[in-house]
């Protein structure tokens, strides 16, 4: 928690989250107000964000406590009755200046009535990266997903608009920028010429030739364009780092879901992806529990983490949203859906583990993170740094105004490392 009259915003969920969360900071000015910037994809998300509420009134009695995102655009009213909730800020609104004017609550703007709001361009920056929202919304409707209720209509920044906010970030010193959205594949196709997330990508790295590294968030396997697998794989400043949606890896799951996607299509695309780079690490969304999945069908998605050699999973139980069609599916009991979800938690681990042994001995660029001696290389691998650098780097990095972590590396440099060995879910490097 922030000082008492200071704002704050509490950001729960996605990168998108993040990414807009400093844009509300910037536009709270010196006030004493906390923001809980909530999400929806999960019901358990729903509740998290309700126990951000509660707790931020406790550790801040007397500040005006405004409730935004997706879980207050989607139930405005239940957030609005809270006790601890002064104002209620729909997504549509949360990043325009007077949304923050004014002390009296907003109405929650229909989500119909947004299709020719663009995304704000919303930028988070850390000390090491910065997150550039380029799309916002989503056109498809998966039987599970409640975010387009939160979202509305799929909407594009314009690619000049990106560019500039890319230039702005790099110039203050950003080495690593990640392109976010809700559907980031679907980019473009609001766009006059509908351009794609491709030509994007294309143009960043042609019109940003000083920004070392790029990365994107979740992409939908189908969407991937002979243009993008291109960049993907043939570009050195793209990070070989890739997370799907893929949600199951049962095909009848998958068509309940409303996915565009086969189990095959998926195992496909990465064998196709390992093969032109072989260093891509893949990441992925599963839903364990998804209504109907019976015993094999379960089966068919814990196979997918090594068809798919997933090493970077994101695994929930399912979580039936009101208003959705998978809601008024027959249902797993949940304690089977949790169990399910276990075993899928396990696999991955076991995956991940086996990758990261395998790393030992490589060479990885790293990006340095706060707080201490870590960051991530560009499969996003997590490395901790044990040893001390060279008394050139420190000196070196001592002499630069960015922070430090204390031992003379500076935060957001990218610096080259041996790996050494691994301890739990990171890798252990020593500067080469």
């Amino acid at each position: 928690m922030s000082s008492p009259s200071q704002p704050e915003v509490i950001s729960l969920g996605c990168r998108l989250n993040i990414a807009e969360s400093e844009t509300i900071r910037a536009l709270l000015g010196d006030r004493d107000v906390v923001v809980v910037n909530s999400c929806a994809v999960t019901n358990s998300a729903v509740k998290q964000s309700r126990a951000a509420i509660r707790k931020a009134r406790r550790l801040r009695p007397g500040a005006l406590l405004a409730v935004t995102g997706c879980a207050a655009q989607i139930d405005p009213a239940s957030f609005a009755a809270m006790p601890e909730v002064d104002r209620v800020i729909g997504n549509s609104d949360k990043l325009l200046p007077d949304a923050w004017a004014s002390a009296a609550p907003l109405v929650i703007r229909d989500m119909a009535r947004v299709t020719e709001i663009a995304p704000h361009l919303a930028v988070a920056c850390g000390q090491s990266r910065a997150f550039v929202e380029v799309q916002n919304g989503c056109d498809h409707r998966c039987t599970f997903c409640a975010i387009p209720f939160g979202r509305g209509p799929s909407r594009s920044a314009p690619a000049g608009a990106v560019i500039e906010a890319i230039e702005r970030v790099v110039a203050s010193g950003k080495n690593e920028v990640v392109l976010t959205g809700v559907d980031l594949t679907s980019y473009g196709a609001d766009l006059p010429g509908q351009p794609t997330l491709g030509s994007l990508v294309e143009r960043v790295l042609t019109l940003v030739p000083t920004l070392p590294r790029l990365r994107l968030s979740s992409i939908d396997a189908p969407e991937i364009d002979d243009r993008l697998f291109a960049l993907l794989t043939q570009e050195a400043r793209v990070m070989p780092h890739l997370h799907l949606s893929l949600q199951a890896g049962d095909d009848m799951i998958l068509k309940r879901m409303k996915r565009r996607h086969s189990r095959a299509d998926a195992v496909r695309l990465v064998e196709r992806l390992k093969t032109a780079r072989p260093e891509i690490a893949i990441g992925a969304d599963l839903i364990a529990g998804f209504p109907t999945e019976d015993a094999a069908m379960a089966a068919n998605s814990l196979a997918l983490i090594d068809d798919c050699d997933i090493v970077h999973a994101h695994i929930f139980p399912y979580s039936p949203r009101a208003g959705t069609p998978a809601a008024r599916m027959p249902q797993v009991e949940p304690e089977v859906a949790r169990e399910r979800a276990a075993r899928l938690r396990e696999a991955a681990a076991a995956r991940k583990t086996a990758w990261l042994n395998n790393l030992v001995g490589t060479a990885q660029q790293i990006l340095v993170e706060a707080p201490g001696d870590q960051g991530h290389a560009p499969n996003f691998a997590h490395v901790r740094l044990l040893n001390p650098v060279r008394a050139e780097l420190v000196e070196a990095r001592a002499a630069a105004t960015r922070p430090s972590t204390g031992s003379g590396r500076a935060v957001g440099d990218v610096m080259r490392v041996e790996i050494t060995g691994t301890i739990g879910n990171h890798l252990i490097g020593t500067p080469a």
